[in-house]
């Protein structure tokens, strides 16, 4: 089935559990995958609907490997009714109606079929696989449902965002007063040192800058730089860098660059030397960037403007 790996692949590590019933049916795939319906729904999809639901996967240690539930949407497909199934997965997901909760279980490699088994499992271990159907809507109510769920999800996230930079403008100030800087602050918590001032053009939005740049964290730790002579002092050298040790050049405010660099640069002149203490929420935010940059990482930058264009 088209994107069944994508379906089957976004989850993460959470259980969910089905409660059995009485009088349950189990069917048996064409290649031979034995499932059972923990609960029988009804109203078959019509044409071009789509089908939501969540799912889980368990290895034969009990151990979960794949959780739709950790995503921010359940998965979905669209109902096609002269679909062919390739596989037995794909007959079980192509046939689902509002209401099924169901369990299979089948080895790995009949699970995976033609996408190929991942590398922590044996092609004969057993794999439980439940699969709940959440809803089924048509073209319609499906925009409007993930159009709602989409706007709960920012206004979700611009909270979080809000709070964690709260807590980073509190580390970043101890950062500023343990290191003497004299650092100035922007509204949206970014931290700025001026120690050169340019004496060329300012840098204005969709300008095309060229910037020689130190980045590290807090307890000074270089993850990059565009300065071989500082790579090499910081054992971070590269031979063959793409583009070797110069200076990186962009349109700036086109979101090229982590928000902080977009932001700070144009508060900057050609010429300019400053660093940049940037909020995690305008570098990588919770995501995990690299060794260096871990969830959360308030950045240091030690830039260099050194063309405006």
């Amino acid at each position: 089935m088209k994107n069944l790996k994508n379906f089957m692949l976004a989850g993460g590590v959470l259980a969910v559990a089905m409660t059995a019933c009485d009088n349950q049916r189990t069917e048996t795939t064409a290649d031979g995958i034995e499932y059972t319906y923990v609960r029988e729904g009804n109203n078959q999809p019509e044409q071009g609907d789509y089908v939501l639901y969540h799912f889980t996967a368990v290895n034969e240690n009990d151990s979960l490997f794949i959780n739709s539930y950790d995503q921010d949407f359940p998965a979905y497909l669209q109902y096609d009714s002269v679909a062919e199934s390739q596989t037995g997965i794909d007959e079980i997901f192509l046939n689902l109606r509002n209401g099924d909760s169901i369990m299979v279980q089948t080895t790995a490699e009949k699970m995976f079929g033609g996408f190929g088994v991942p590398p922590f499992l044996k092609n004969e271990e057993t794999i439980t696989l439940r699969i709940g159907v959440v809803d089924v809507l048509n073209e319609e109510n499906f925009q409007e449902y993930f159009n709602n769920l989409s706007m709960r999800q920012q206004e979700k996230q611009q909270q979080q965002a809000s709070r964690q930079t709260e807590e980073d403008i509190q580390i970043i100030e101890k950062y500023v007063a343990e290191n003497n800087l004299n650092a100035q602050r922007t509204e949206s918590g970014l931290f700025y040192v001026i120690e050169k001032e340019g004496t060329g053009p300012e840098v204005n939005q969709g300008d095309m800058v060229s910037v020689h740049y130190t980045g590290y964290v807090l307890d000074g730790t270089v993850f990059d730089t565009s300065r071989e002579s500082v790579a090499r002092e910081n054992n971070t050298f590269q031979e063959g860098r793409p583009g070797g040790y110069t200076p990186i050049e962009f349109p700036v405010g086109q979101g090229q660059v982590i928000q902080g660099w977009d932001e700070g640069l144009q508060l900057l002149r050609k010429g300019s030397v400053a660093k940049l203490i940037i909020p995690s929420p305008l570098a990588y935010g919770n995501r995990q960037a690299s060794e260096v940059i871990t969830a959360n990482s308030v950045l240091v930058f030690d830039v260099e403007v050194t063309d405006v264009n």
